[in-house]
């Protein structure tokens, strides 16, 4: 029994790590319509931000202030990142999908080698504060407190992204351009402005799983945020493009059967299953979860 509480809250600890990646990812292509394979930048940005914040700030490692304020920056970096991409980058090439492709992928590239050239290659041990290096029992199972952490800052900017989108008027404009963006803008709502925000947000939301992803794995590299990424789209697509709920349904599948298939079969079965599972999902419901099937 401890066995399984163990692998369904580190599952779970798994999923909040894909879902706060994704989250941004399906707003941003549901609203923009921006496949942003420079993603994973905003979480490295995110990571490395944290990473040089802790160790500038006094107490930073030991948790508490210090360490909030550290988070903190990583998630400003992020989301202003996320904000200057859309505005230099991606803006003049709203029309040109192609294009679009190219330039993420290329910045993607381009930010790991500058990550790479800036702090070297290899794996940078994260400043963990001395909490989440404990373990808590639940249930018999020792859980590590960095995974319960991951999954109550999910859980936090699930509820939050939720009263954005429903309660706020710039939340109600970028649900209604994710529903019909041609009739917003014949109604003279600028959305410009909507893609802008929701490009920051992405990056912030992308940012704080690449520090809690720090304190997860105790590392950070350049390439991580590449790698967590390839994920984050598996969880979007089979979420439904656009549908923040959706990607939270998904991440938890992803994480539970990655976690468990990892454990009770061999080494990589869990990333060929979900790969299965995406292609199901593609199979007999292309729309995703909770996505909604076009209509012509």
């Amino acid at each position: 029994m401890s066995t399984i509480v163990l692998l369904t809250l580190t599952g779970l600890g798994l999923s909040a790590l894909y879902f706060l990646v994704a989250s941004g990812l399906s707003l941003v292509f549901g609203l923009a319509d921006v496949l942003n394979f420079a993603h994973g930048l905003f979480l490295s940005a995110g990571a490395y931000a944290t990473w040089w914040a802790a160790g500038h700030l006094p107490g930073a490692s030991a948790g508490g202030p210090g360490f909030v304020l550290a988070v903190a920056f990583g998630v400003l970096a992020g989301a202003l990142v996320g904000a200057l991409v859309e505005l230099v980058l991606i803006r003049p090439l709203y029309a040109r999908p192609i294009e679009q492709v190219l330039v993420t992928v290329g910045l993607s590239l381009a930010g790991v080698a500058l990550l790479q050239a800036a702090w070297g290659a290899d794996a940078r041990t994260f400043p963990r504060p001395r909490w989440t290096r404990g373990v808590t029992g639940v249930l018999g199972a020792n859980v590590p407190n960095s995974g319960l952490l991951l999954v109550a800052a999910a859980g936090v900017v699930l509820v939050a992204l939720l009263v954005f989108l429903r309660r706020t008027r710039y939340g109600l404009v970028i649900r209604a351009g994710v529903e019909n963006r041609e009739m917003v803008t014949a109604l003279g709502i600028d959305v410009r402005r909507a893609f802008t925000l929701v490009f920051a947000i992405g990056g912030a939301a992308a940012a704080l799983a690449g520090a809690l992803g720090g304190v997860y794995f105790g590392s950070v590299s350049p390439g991580q945020g590449g790698s967590l990424l390839i994920f984050a789209f598996i969880v979007v697509v089979i979420g439904g493009m656009g549908s923040v709920v959706g990607s939270a349904y998904a991440a938890v599948a992803v994480g539970l059967l990655q976690q468990f298939v990892n454990y009770y079969g061999t080494a990589g079965a869990g990333d060929v299953c979900v790969v299965a599972l995406l292609a199901l999902v593609l199979l007999f419901r292309p729309q995703g979860i909770a996505g909604k099937v076009a209509t012509a």
